[in-house]
């Protein structure tokens, strides 16, 4: 399940492309497979890291994909790469944790090459707020989410730093009512059905894709899209 519309980073074959936040390497190897970019994953989580590596191995890379994919444990706060040294960054699904998001959004930049890409994605305002008022728990769970961000604080905090906004998108649309459903139940001991359900349904959409759940996940994008997207350009 991608977040991130590739097509919008500008790349070229063997390009550099880090993927802060990587987890279990949805977007990292969809770069390194798909775009013949040399894709480095980071991401806190020394276990997501090993599920990443393991599915890496499942994918058979074409004979002429002369690129490279790593992964590596990192803190988003003190990435340790050289200044300007990724062409595109990619940064899905994490700002939203960081408790001090200073550090972060300075690093993010510091890393990207001029006239690079920053993808960034994030819970949106709407769907998330629903999460947090039907559960409590959902708010105080380790590791969890610390903060929401409106369209256009997330917009402000970038170009405050000096990047050219370029484009934004909603993404996930029929993954709302899951998350809304699953915070409804968050104290239930037992995960009752129609939340079963509707995961075999979310996972039957993503194999399978299907031109009708196509179809209503773009209708529904503007009312009830799960996660904001935005891109930004730096300046030479």
């Amino acid at each position: 399940m991608q977040t991130i519309k590739f097509n919008k980073l500008n790349l070229k074959p063997l390009d550099t492309v880090l993927d802060i936040g990587c987890g279990e390497g949805r977007h990292t190897i969809a770069l390194f497979v798909n775009n013949y970019v040399h894709a480095v994953g980071f991401d806190l989580s020394l276990k997501d890291l090993k599920i990443a590596k393991e599915r890496l191995k499942d994918f058979e890379i074409p004979k002429d994909n002369k690129a490279n994919c790593y992964f590596g444990v990192g803190d988003i706060c003190s990435l340790p790469f050289d200044d300007n040294s990724y062409s595109s960054v990619v940064c899905s699904e994490v700002l939203e944790h960081l408790d001090k998001q200073n550090r972060g959004l300075e690093e993010l930049i510091r890393v990207l090459k001029p006239e690079g890409i920053l993808a960034v994605s994030v819970p949106r305002f709407f769907p998330e707020w629903i999460c947090w008022k039907l559960s409590e728990g959902y708010q105080k769970t380790p590791g969890g989410h610390v903060r929401i961000f409106k369209h256009n604080e997330l917009k402000r905090i970038f170009l405050e730093r000096g990047l050219i906004y370029e484009d934004f998108h909603w993404a996930h649309a029929l993954h709302s009512p899951y998350w809304w459903l699953k915070c409804l139940f968050w104290e239930n001991k037992k995960e009752p059905w129609v939340l079963k359900m509707y995961h075999k349904f979310l996972i039957w959409d993503l194999m399978k894709k299907p031109i009708l759940t196509k179809v209503l996940e773009f209708l529904l994008q503007p009312l009830i899209g799960k996660s904001l997207v935005m891109y930004f350009r730096k300046p030479k």
